[in-house]
């Protein structure tokens, strides 16, 4: 008898652009940054590309859950 409930599963594998995407409309990375010789908080979206700036991390973080995104931590 088969059991028809068990199935095999394989790992997807995925490209650099489809891991870039995951996420990107729900995630902000932060991470101490020096721009324009200030030290500060850069805010990334998921594909890497800048989309802020805070002088605190706090700020960073009150920024992004503004916009309805979770923020994380990056080192």
């Amino acid at each position: 008898m088969t059991d028809h409930n068990l199935t095999q599963n394989t790992p997807r594998q995925m490209s650099v652009r489809d891991f870039a995407a995951w996420g990107m409309q729900e995630v902000a990375f932060i991470k101490r940054v020096i721009a324009d010789n200030t030290d500060g908080w850069g805010i990334f979206a998921a594909d890497g590309s800048s989309i802020g700036f805070a002088p605190t991390r706090d700020l960073a973080f009150a920024a992004v859950r503004q916009h309805d995104l979770e923020p994380y931590s990056v080192h």
